[in-house]
């Protein structure tokens, strides 16, 4: 009797996104226009939306395959080694010539942060690029994850690739920009902050109604079921047939520059080890909220332990 190998799980996350080395400044306040000022602190580390989604999706214990492009030049050791020292597959990664992806991040006492990304080397994703990581990851995986630091036609076509392979797909549409109608039919969960979802619909994302109202917005266009991120003001999930609030965890945040990057890559990472979209949402919130407390972007990805141990922990206070 002939036997046949196992199958391979499908329980993995394909990464379709950004990768930059990120120059990151502290300072008490940000500078006004036209002003110097003295900082604190400063980083030179792994970024890029890509590239820390990928890295919290391997934290949380998932296999995560990045699918991006890199420079041939003195920044590709550092967001390669990055990458690979998370335990990230880098087997769709393909080297360029460009310059890698730069992020000029600076971060102020309260941990606001504004951001300059420069694509470089991210523009020259290729479909046959997408086409070839399709073909090798997805039977390997279950989610496929992307953003808006690569080019949108990039995107979009990931997204249905994705869907032709039967894999999840969520759209992290950061930063906010408009996609053509007939893209958002691709979609799986969108998961904007109020300020994306505020660019993105037209409406002024600000508080739990004016969150649905936007989820109802991408449902309306074919998008499966809407996440909305409120910071302080938790998420909102909107569904066909229903609507869920999920409370924001009481942290003293220090720089929230990877904090909603840490929630799409911990989303993407529980939806493909099986959970239900509730306890999936309620693992990335934790995880975003961890990230806050920590200083820089990839450094601020917590363990899959740290967040079991925050969860463990929240749920006793809110208990007794």
């Amino acid at each position: 009797m002939t036997t046949r190998p196992p199958e391979t799980p499908r329980n993995g996350v394909v990464i379709v996104g950004s990768i930059t080395a990120d120059v990151t400044t502290f300072s008490q306040r940000l500078p006004r226009r036209g002003e110097t000022i003295l900082g604190e602190q400063f980083s030179l580390l792994l970024g890029g939306k890509g590239a820390n989604q990928a890295v919290a999706s391997a934290l949380a214990g998932t296999a995560s395959f990045m699918v991006g492009c890199v420079g041939n030049d003195l920044f590709r050791d550092l967001v390669q080694g990055g990458l690979r020292d998370h335990g990230v597959d880098l087997s769709a990664l393909r080297v360029v010539d460009a310059p890698t992806g730069i992020a000029h991040i600076r971060v102020d006492a309260s941990g606001e942060n504004d951001i300059v990304m420069v694509p470089l080397a991210n523009n020259e994703l290729g479909i046959e690029q997408i086409d070839q990581a399709m073909s090798d990851l997805a039977p390997r995986a279950s989610v496929l994850l992307t953003q808006l630091e690569i080019p949108r036609d990039k995107a979009i076509y990931a997204m249905r690739a994705g869907r032709s392979a039967g894999l999840t797909v969520i759209l992290d549409p950061a930063p906010a920009a408009d996609l053509p109608e007939d893209a958002w039919k691709y979609v799986d969960y969108v998961t904007p902050n109020e300020t994306e979802a505020s660019l993105i619909t037209g409406l002024e994302v600000a508080d739990p109604e004016s969150a649905v109202a936007a989820g109802q917005w991408f449902l309306a266009r074919g998008v499966g079921n809407a996440v909305i991120t409120m910071a302080a003001g938790g998420a909102m999930l909107v569904t066909g047939d229903r609507v869920v609030h999920f409370p924001a965890h009481q942290v003293d945040a220090v720089d929230t520059t990877a904090a909603g990057d840490a929630f799409s890559g911990y989303l993407g990472a529980s939806l493909a080890a099986g959970m239900s979209i509730d306890d999936a949402i309620a693992r990335a919130m934790a995880a975003g909220a961890l990230a806050v407390t920590r200083h820089g972007a990839s450094p601020s990805l917590p363990s899959a332990q740290d967040v079991e141990e925050f969860l463990r922990e929240n749920h006793q206070r809110t208990s007794s």
